[in-house]
């Protein structure tokens, strides 16, 4: 802790990104002394009227805790009841204790403290404490000893309304500065009968405050602070807090008169709607993204799940909570099979954002799979400071299988599913560039089926179709299966065996020719039959003429044809 220059006051707002700058100019100029701190007790973030109040501001780097803010010689209550909200032991303390000025000086604060849970998990995640100074309430408490005037004029200096309720009349007291935080003038009379009080609460307020006023005048020491809503003269609402505790007894030790003082909480509850109201708007902004967000400490453990992410993950957003990212998002190449780093690793080990936009492949809980496209981001508190990681990520598998769908469409006939002449032809090429250097010999067969014509005249085209996807069957299942057959035309076929002799490519030649003869097409309760003739070209540095490997294949091709057909005939042999 240091000391507070006025002139310097530049207050770091940590861990509230998320809820935007304007949200945080209004906690930042709140009337109220607020402070955050971890669950441990150490101090992330007070705000200016909480630095100007104690003369104290948080440095993020240092282990101050709110512990240490309490003055010595105040009691250990203030100590004990914080432990137990640190510890998740109690949900909000309320009490009037001493804190440590920077000046090393007690001044006597009125603190409020919570525990701000995770709304997806109910895992306590920041101790938020408010202090109020009530140092002139209690130099006033102090005065009231000695002087009735003193103690009036330092608790209206306060803005302090005080009330006085006399149990055995049942009757109330309230002084000028009560009547002027309700709109009402400082010397009018005001019915002191409770139910006239009760009357001014707001009906959303009433049935707490019945079941607690008495608490208040019994000295419950577990409740002495009435939050609630009260009707001015104008007819708006104020929000007020009442403290107060019994200060007579009877014989019987039951207490008889109640004293306590009111104070105008209006501006802190407006604020406290305005960070609910914002939070449930980043809640519903975050719960209709369509895109799976996951977010992440320093440590990689996941903090924050919207509903995309559990659908597409198949984890709940309970179940996700506090796990290591990379257990829910796991990653595979969706070309290789491979296991994937995480992008939340890479973004935390390089601190800089992490794209996987080809191929990746999510694996759900249930082992499904879905194509996806992903960012991870890094998160800095206003200092730089790296406080974790963001990942978002799209499921694209539609949009992946249409691209899929449109790449094979344009590389492969419809009518036979074999590659077209296209994709043949830069097959061709790549096998023809790869035996430049004289070390590798592959053999080119361009086929021709004979007596095809007759079926399409006589059977129609549909029998014709029918046929040549027969006919594209018998051819794929002739070759290798490394080999590539194509249909390059109406009723032509082409094959390149890769590092495939002349010799392997008569063999294969010679067995389509074979399978391709011995078809039986039946259509409409008539049999076709069918040949082919083939033309083999070796593919080798140079092509055996200016006709080109292509033009080599065609030319024994006609030859087969011109020798009777129904035979493979090799571009050598012509």
């Amino acid at each position: 802790m240091s000391a507070h220059k006025p002139s310097t006051v530049a207050p770091t707002i940590l861990r509230f990104e998320r809820i935007g700058s304007m949200l945080a100019r209004i906690v930042d100029n709140a009337a109220v002394g607020m402070v955050v701190s971890e669950m441990d007790g150490r101090m992330v973030y007070a705000n200016r009227a909480f630095v100007d109040l104690l003369g104290h501001r948080v440095d993020e780097t240092a282990d101050d805790t709110i512990l240490d803010l309490i003055h010595d010689d105040d009691s250990a209550a203030a100590r004990q009841r914080l432990s137990l909200l640190m510890r998740g032991e109690a949900g909000e303390y309320r009490g009037e204790h001493r804190f440590r000025h920077a000046d090393g000086g007690p001044l006597w604060v009125m603190l409020a403290a919570s525990v701000l849970h995770s709304d997806a998990t109910g895992q306590p995640l920041y101790l938020i404490t408010q202090v109020t100074s009530i140092e002139l309430q209690k130099r006033a408490e102090e005065a009231l000893a000695h002087s009735e005037s003193r103690w009036n004029f330092a608790l209206e200096s306060a803005r302090q309304g005080v009330w006085d309720h006399d149990i055995r009349t049942d009757t109330m007291f309230y002084s000028r500065m009560w009547r002027v935080m309700r709109g009402i003038p400082p010397d009018e009379d005001v019915d002191g009968d409770q139910q006239k009080w009760l009357e001014r609460i707001h009906p959303d307020d009433l049935q707490h405050v019945l079941d607690n006023v008495d608490r208040q005048d019994q000295g419950d020491a577990s409740f002495d602070a009435l939050e609630y809503r009260e009707r001015t003269r104008d007819g708006s609402y104020v929000w007020i807090l009442s403290r107060g505790k019994p200060v007579e007894w009877d014989e019987n030790g039951k207490a008889v008169r109640t004293l306590g003082t009111d104070t105008d909480i209006t501006r802190l509850k407006t604020i406290e709607l305005e960070l609910a109201a914002e939070k449930e708007r980043l809640r519903v902004t975050l719960d209709s993204i369509a895109d799976g967000m996951i977010s992440t400490d320093e440590n990689g453990h996941v903090v924050f799940m919207n509903p995309a992410a559990e659908l597409l993950t198949g984890y709940a957003s309970a179940d996700a909570v506090g796990r290591e990212v990379r257990a829910i998002f796991r990653l595979r190449d969706g070309v290789t099979g491979e296991v994937q780093e995480c992008p939340v690793a890479i973004c935390l080990a390089t601190d800089e954002a992490a794209h996987l936009d080809d191929d990746m492949i999510l694996v759900g809980k249930a082992g499904s799979e879905r194509d996806i496209r992903c960012t991870a981001a890094p998160v800095r508190t206003p200092s730089g400071k790296l406080t974790g990681a963001v990942l978002v990520f799209q499921d694209v598998t539609q949009s992946r299988a249409m691209q899929r769908e449109l790449a094979h469409s344009a590389s492969h006939d419809d009518l036979t599913g074999l590659p077209n002449r296209a994709a043949f032809e830069r097959a061709l090429n790549s096998a023809i560039a790869s035996a430049q250097d004289g070390s590798r010999r592959h053999c080119l067969l361009y086929i021709d089926l004979d007596r095809f014509k007759p079926v399409n005249d006589n059977a129609g085209h549909a029998a014709g179709d029918a046929l040549l996807k027969q006919v594209a069957q018998t051819i794929r299942g002739s070759c290798r299966s490394h080999d590539v057959a194509a249909r390059i035309g109406g009723d032509e076929f082409a094959v390149l065996l890769s590092d495939c002799p002349p010799e392997g490519g008569q063999r294969i030649g010679d067995k389509i020719v074979r399978a391709i003869g011995a078809l039986a097409f039946t259509w409409a309760g008539r049999t076709y039959r069918i040949g082919a003739s083939v033309g083999i070209a070796t593919i080798t540095e140079h092509p055996a003429s200016p006709l080109g490997f292509m033009g080599e294949a065609d030319a024994a091709c006609y030859a087969a044809k011109a020798r009777g057909r129904g035979m493979a005939v090799a571009f050598g042999d012509l």
